[in-house]
């Protein structure tokens, strides 16, 4: 599905930058803690990566829920920590010196992993209070680490609901050791058919995120084969993976800070990421545990072939 585009570049994992920083951070609050605490290492971070080379930077409100930062911090302060989130990814940006667009993470409401805890009821308020507050400050909008379709399609439709801006749709697959060999999402369903709902809601670009590197090779080949089966061929492909270890089916990505694999340099997640871009594949960037420096090699490694082609 790449048919000569551009590949756009993704940042890395933002929770984990901080971490590396020093920035205040820990459970449960996660990458919201540097929000509360010391935005302006929040703002330092996204500069990192968009020295790296990023062309697109996600704001830092995937914790600003009440999964995260609790039910009363959420109410009291939710709509301020999303807009401080945006105004912070918008005056990086406005520094870089070069256009650099900015996503507006839609994370999952109810905990990341964790399909069964998804309340249709309430996933549309917690989403019109982060949609209202990020909208002044970003170009489009990133629903990622999706368990499931419904959640997907909740997102969704609040974003495509609020001013018209491109939505991107990113799905977090089963990755553990007794992962079915036809790519599914962490609730069950086939790859194929999240793509399908996620064109029909419209979305311009279907990614996956927050899964081990070896199993989206597997996701991008269903994804093609959704996107051609609905007409879509101006739709985008997407991948940025983590650097976890396998994560069993019961695992709750929000439960503590998990390892990180140390087999994930530059060199070697830049390997993963030209195997996602030979299967068409045309958006790429890291999610947990991926730093700068990977995206500085898939930066310098694009460069290369721009210059080449």
């Amino acid at each position: 599905m790449n048919r000569g585009r551009p590949t756009i570049l993704l940042d890395g994992g933002m929770g984990r930058e901080l971490e590396r920083m020093g920035a205040p951070f820990r459970q449960p609050e996660w990458s919201a803690l540097a929000l509360m605490e010391a935005p302006e290492t929040v703002v330092k971070a996204h500069g990192r990566f968009i020295a790296a080379g990023a062309e697109v930077i996600t704001t830092n409100s995937y914790a600003v829920v009440p999964f995260h930062i609790g039910e009363a911090r959420f109410a009291a302060e939710g709509q301020r920590l999303a807009a401080l989130a945006g105004r912070l990814a918008r005056q990086a940006t406005d520094g870089a010196g070069r256009p650099v667009k900015v996503a507006g993470s839609l994370p999952p409401l109810f905990g990341s992993y964790r399909p069964d805890l998804f309340d249709p009821g309430r996933a549309p308020q917690i989403l019109a209070v982060l949609i209202g507050a990020l909208e002044p400050y970003v170009d489009l909008w990133l629903a990622e680490t999706q368990s499931s379709i419904r959640e997907a399609e909740a997102a969704a439709r609040a974003a495509g609901a609020a001013a018209g801006k491109p939505v991107w749709i990113s799905f977090t697959l089963a990755d553990d050791i007794g992962a079915p060999a036809a790519p599914r999402l962490r609730s069950d369903e086939p790859v194929q058919a999240a793509v399908a709902a996620a064109l029909a809601l419209g979305c311009e670009a279907v990614l996956f995120n927050c899964s081990q590197p070896e199993v989206m090779g597997a996701a991008v080949a269903a994804a093609r084969q959704a996107v051609e089966r609905a007409g879509r061929g101006e739709a985008r492909i997407g991948v940025y993976a983590n650097a976890f270890p396998p994560q069993g089916r019961d695992a709750e990505a929000n439960a503590d800070v998990s390892p990180l694999r140390r087999d994930l340099d530059p060199a070697r997640y830049l390997a993963w990421v030209e195997g996602w871009i030979g299967a068409g594949a045309s958006i790429v960037g890291g999610c947990c545990g991926i730093g700068p420096e990977h995206i500085g090699a898939i930066r310098d490694h694009l460069a290369g072939r721009a210059s080449s082609a």
